[in-house]
């Protein structure tokens, strides 16, 4: 029995499923490219990375794994779990992952094209706290938060995809992941991500529910609901579990990345290019196993990687390395011609304030113009672990700002409008213009920050964390989301429930 829900709102009585959807909204190939890794400089990572693989070795603690490294001809010591694979061995492999496939949503309105041309932007994962917006206090978060979550995500167009927002604590470790799943997919018709698949029995039960609502093997081919990402252990090491998962998953066709989390200075040597390496290394070893196992298997490249606070040792969450690495991170997902996702906000900040702005602005505008395909963080604070309504909210806005940005600027007849200009002459003006109405709505027009002058008595306006709130709790208590067939919940629900069994 879940424990504790939001507000009143957030019971398993929902309010009757909305008739429309609203429409997504997406970076649609944005114009504009900052590179802050040159060719020389990608080639010169991407043989560090090889050489890494190849000489110092990549732990991969899984007797499967290394039954299908060892058929293809690396070296590999059970006493320890490494493997060292042949650099040629690495780049022949990733040559037959697709550079495009398609995230399926429930409705197929909301499936997503992951082909370079579009950028989604997702909530975040596992946090283990929520801020009430009713109490204003922090508590653990529960199964009835991930229900209510998508119920307010399902109406924001910004939110591409759901990636698992909270972790439910009230409910048993053996089948949390996958019933956080059913809760997920039973609420909302966008697609759904998770990384708390840690293990190949819950893989296998993940692959069971995305069964169920595709129909068949092959329909969930073609438009796989769910999504698998697993960390890698920084640095150069992998989890048994996530490994077994992860070819659990690919060979049923659903989606699965890999995503590095190194520190500079921790988990990754002090430098940017070294904690680069030790990440690349990471992903596209395991990369390289999936492709081995399964070739053709949907995979992408996944990355958060920060610095570590050199004064606490803390996790950093924003900082001018993050954004850098979400540059590089594109460029190297680019090179190697698969999808990334890519860690945008969850930034470090404990409270939606002007920290948490600066430092998810500047993330969501570098993944942006590196052309990341998925962006990962909205609506989490202190580097993933409190869920914030108004946070999720003001991302929103953030993203907005930022789309705005990477439209750029068309030059050509249409948007010069010299023979606008030449109508209107000196000292005119372009409100009652044609091409003004044409045109107007392509600028960006805020949903939450107040532009208007202070009130005439001085009075400050209502600021965009205070409109966020209000919103939130509007959303909370009127959001229907898309409810599943109640049989078919059920059923999620039931093949969730076989995760605890034995065997």
């Amino acid at each position: 029995m879940s424990q504790g829900a939001v507000m009143p709102a957030t019971t398993s009585v929902q309010p009757p499923a909305a008739t429309t959807r609203r429409p997504l909204a997406t970076l649609v190939d944005p114009a504009i490219r900052l590179e802050v890794l040159d060719a020389a400089a990608l080639d010169r990572i991407h043989a560090a990375t090889l050489e890494l693989i190849e000489t110092v070795g990549v732990r991969f603690p899984s007797t499967r794994a290394q039954a299908i490294w060892a058929d293809h001809g690396a070296q590999v010591d059970p006493a320890t779990g490494i493997v060292r694979v042949p650099g040629q061995v690495i780049d022949a492999a990733l040559q037959s992952a697709p550079a495009t496939f398609t995230l399926a949503g429930r409705d197929p309105e909301r499936d997503l094209p992951l082909d370079g041309h579009h950028v989604w932007a997702a909530t975040d994962g596992c946090g283990v706290e929520v801020a009430d917006p009713a109490s204003g206090e922090r508590r653990r978060s529960t199964l009835d938060d991930i229900a209510s979550i998508c119920r307010v995500a399902e109406e924001l167009p910004d939110v591409g995809f759901i990636w698992m927002p909270v972790s439910a604590q009230d409910v048993a470790p053996e089948s949390r992941a996958v019933r956080e799943l059913a809760a997920a997919l039973s609420i909302t018709t966008k697609h759904v991500q998770t990384e708390s698949v840690m293990h190949p029995r819950e893989a296998a039960v993940a692959v069971k529910m995305a069964l169920a609502l595709s129909g068949s093997r092959a329909a969930l081919r073609a438009r796989p609901p769910l999504s698998l990402t697993f960390c890698t252990i920084s640095p150069l090491a992998h989890e048994a579990g996530a490994l077994d998962a992860a070819l659990v998953a690919a060979e049923a066709g659903i989606p699965t990345g890999f995503m590095t989390m190194a520190s500079c200075s921790h988990t990754g040597p002090a430098t940017l290019a070294g904690t680069l390496a030790v990440g690349n290394a990471e992903v596209l070893s395991a990369l390289a196993l999936v492709q081995l196992a399964f070739p053709g298997a949907p995979v992408y490249y996944a990355a958060a990687q920060t610095a570590m606070d050199l004064r606490t040792g803390a996790y950093t969450g924003g900082g001018p390395e993050d954004v850098l690495f979400g540059m590089a991170s594109g460029e190297l997902a680019e090179r190697y011609r698969v999808p990334l996702s890519m860690g945008a906000f969850a930034t470090g900040a404990h409270v939606p304030d002007w920290r948490a702005g600066l430092e998810n602005g500047l993330a969501a505008l570098a993944a942006c113009v590196g052309r990341a395909d998925m962006l990962l963080g909205m609506g989490l604070l202190a580097g993933s672990r409190i869920w914030s309504y108004e946070q999720l909210l003001l991302d929103a806005e953030i993203l907005g700002l930022v789309r705005g940005i990477c439209r750029g600027i068309p030059v050509d007849d249409e948007s010069l409008a010299l023979d606008v200009i030449r109508a209107v002459g000196p000292g005119g003006d372009f409100l009652s213009e044609p091409h003004t109405r044409r045109h107007m709505r392509e600028r960006w027009s805020p949903a939450l920050i107040d532009r208007r002058p202070p009130a005439p008595d001085g009075t400050p306006r209502v600021d965009a964390r205070e409109r966020a709130h209000e919103r939130a709790l509007e959303l909370l208590a009127t959001a229907p989301g898309a409810p599943l067939d109640p049989a078919l919940a059920a059923e999620l629900v039931r093949i969730a429930d076989t995760a605890g069994e034995p065997g």
